[in-house]
């Protein structure tokens, strides 16, 4: 279906707007997949804020030159979708792979991360990635433990001392009852 000069410039604005607000972008095939499919699949991808599109090769390519991204001529080829991930990018693939395995339709052919392109299986290990939730609870442990390790040093010669003091007193109770 051919699309007029003016649609085409939308569509690249579109395309720059999602790149633009994108930690990553994933390609997938969606040959094969139903209209009510790829619905159904934007459903479960916007919990993550994550926006799948159906998307004009060439449009992508010129889209992701001009907003100063690698383009990926090898992943630009035959029916693509995208993924436009948010912030949580193990999430989001996540999610991606999920819904993939439950409908047996998709097939991811690669990603882009910045400016690094990564094939189909290393895009799938992105949803191995830790979740943000999951990186801030790491970062917290890294960060709480060394005050965690000082406030048991301080402690320790006063807890040592209380059992002296324990034992001293059940040593004279002891006397005492003999």
């Amino acid at each position: 279906m051919a699309i007029n000069r003016e649609k085409k410039e939308e569509l690249v604005a579109r395309y720059k707007d999602l790149i633009a607000n994108s930690s990553a972008l994933v390609f997938t095939n969606y040959k094969g997949t139903k209209v009510a499919q790829v619905r159904s699949l934007r459903v479960k991808l916007h919990d993550t804020n994550t926006t799948y599109v159906v998307v004009k090769n060439t449009l992508l390519a010129l889209a992701l030159k001009e907003s100063g991204r690698v383009v990926p001529e090898e992943l630009l080829t035959g029916t693509n979708g995208v993924a436009f991930l948010g912030e949580d990018i193990g999430k989001s693939v996540g999610a991606l792979n999920d819904w993939i395995k439950a409908a047996k339709v998709l097939e991811i052919t690669g990603a882009l991360l910045e400016s690094s392109i990564v094939d189909a299986k290393g895009a799938a290990a992105l949803s191995d990635l830790p979740t943000k939730e999951q990186t801030r609870a790491m970062l917290l442990g890294a960060i709480s433990a060394p005050a965690r390790t000082l406030v048991q040093i301080i402690n320790a010669p006063g807890a040592s001392l209380a059992r002296v003091v324990n034992a001293h007193v059940d040593q004279a109770d002891q006397k005492e009852a003999a």
